[in-house]
C-alpha cells in the first residue's frame, strides 16, 4: 500500500543520502549525482528542508546532518518498522490522518508521526498543544478484541512507555488514570484512544499519544513537563519511539488484562491519591482507591459514597 506522505521523494533521498553519511558532510556533486538533479535544485531543497525544522548544516565541504537522533522518518529505523512508519511535518491531527490510512487497506500496527500539530485533541476534546520538538503519533490497531476490552490497549500503552522512559532515563514516571504519564507530578504524556467497531468485534482502535520530549510545553498547558527540561538537556524521540513500538508490540500479542492491570497498578499515582474526576457533565471528588478488572476507577468521594467511574479526566489533588 501506498501512502502519499508530504515530503516530496528528492527531498526525501536527498536526507537519505545525509542521514546514510553517519555525520560526514557529503558534497552536492555526489548528492546531484544520487538524486539525478542539479547542484542548485539540490540547493533548494536543503532550504525547504532546512525550513521545515530539520537540522542541516552547509559547510566547505558540504552538507551536513545534525542530530540524526531525532528524525523520525520511516528510513531512520529498524527494517522491521520502517513500512510501518508515515511521517509528516504537519498535520491538523494525526488520530485524524491515521483513520484515512486505515481506510485505505493498513491491517495492523501502522504508526503516524507529525512534527507538528495544529489540532490535535485530547479527552474531553481538550487541546493538546503539539509544538516541534515533542512526539506526536497516533497507532493504528487492528486487535482481536471486542470493545469491552479496548481498553487494555491504553493502559499497556501508558506502562510500556513509563518503562521506556524510567529505563532510558532513570525516571520515575507515574502513570495516572486513565493513562496519562507524570513527571514530577506534573504532566509529561497524554493518550486517547477512539475506535471503529464492527458487529461485535473492534475494527480499528487508533491510540494517540503525545509526549513532550525536546519541546518547550505551553505555559497555558496544565502543570507540563518535558523530557528535556526535567534531564537539562536533548534526548532522542528515535529511540523513545523504537523502544516503545517494540515493547508494546510484544505486551499486546497476548492480551491478558489481569495482568495489565497488575504491571498498570505498579506504576500508578493514582491509587491511593486524593483525586477529581471531570466526566462529560459531572466532577468526582475523593480518594482513588483502586483499578478494576474493567480498567474502571473506584473513588470513595467526601459523602461516603464508593462510585465506579468508567471515564473521565483525573486530576490529583
Amino acid at each position: 500500500m501506498k501512502v502519499n506522505q508530504t515530503l516530496p521523494n528528492k527531498r526525501q533521498t536527498i536526507l537519505e543520502v545525509l542521514y546514510r553519511s553517519n555525520g560526514e558532510p557529503v558534497s552536492g556533486v555526489k548528492i546531484s549525482e544520487a538524486t539525478g538533479i542539479s547542484r542548485v535544485a539540490v540547493w533548494k531543497h536543503i532550504k525547504a528542508l532546512k525550513q521545515a525544522g530539520v537540522d542541516i548544516k552547509g559547510l566547505p565541504t558540504g552538507y551536513q546532518l545534525q542530530d540524526t537522533g531525532n528524525l523520525l522518518y520511516p528510513f531512520c529505523f529498524p527494517t522491521h518498522l520502517q513500512d510501518r512508519i508515515f511521517h509528516f511535518p504537519e498535520l491538523d491531527s494525526t488520530m485524524d490522518q491515521a483513520r484515512k490510512i486505515a481506510r485505505q487497506g493498513l491491517q495492523h500496527a501502522g504508526c503516524v508521526i507529525a512534527e507538528v500539530q495544529t489540532a490535535s485533541r485530547g479527552r474531553l476534546n481538550r487541546q493538546w498543544a503539539s509544538a516541534r520538538g515533542g512526539l506526536w503519533f497516533t497507532l493504528i490497531l487492528k486487535p482481536d478484541l471486542p470493545p469491552p476490552l479496548a481498553w487494555t490497549m491504553n493502559f499497556a500503552a501508558s506502562t510500556c512507555m513509563a518503562e521506556v522512559l524510567a529505563s532510558l532515563f532513570d525516571l520515575d514516571v507515574r502513570v495516572k488514570w486513565p493513562n496519562d504519564l507524570l513527571l514530577k507530578g506534573r504532566k509529561l504524556s497524554g493518550m486517547l484512544a477512539e475506535m471503529e467497531t464492527r458487529a461485535d468485534m473492534v475494527n480499528f482502535l487508533f491510540l494517540g499519544i503525545g509526549l513532550n520530549v525536546n519541546n518547550e510545553p505551553e505555559s497555558n498547558q496544565y502543570q507540563a513537563i518535558s523530557l528535556k527540561t526535567a534531564l537539562g538537556k536533548s534526548v532522542s524521540r528515535k529511540q523513545i519511539l523504537i523502544r516503545f513500538l517494540d515493547l508494546f508490540e510484544s505486551r499486546i500479542s497476548t492480551v491478558d488484562p489481569a495482568r495489565i492491570i497488575s504491571r498498570w497498578k505498579e506504576r500508578t499515582g493514582t491509587i491511593g491519591s486524593d483525586v477529581r474526576v471531570q466526566t462529560h457533565d459531572r466532577v468526582y471528588e475523593g480518594k482513588a482507591l483502586d483499578v478494576d478488572d474493567s480498567g474502571a476507577l473506584i473513588v470513595q468521594g467526601r459523602d461516603g459514597i464508593t462510585r465506579k467511574i468508567i471515564y473521565g479526566d483525573c486530576f490529583h489533588s
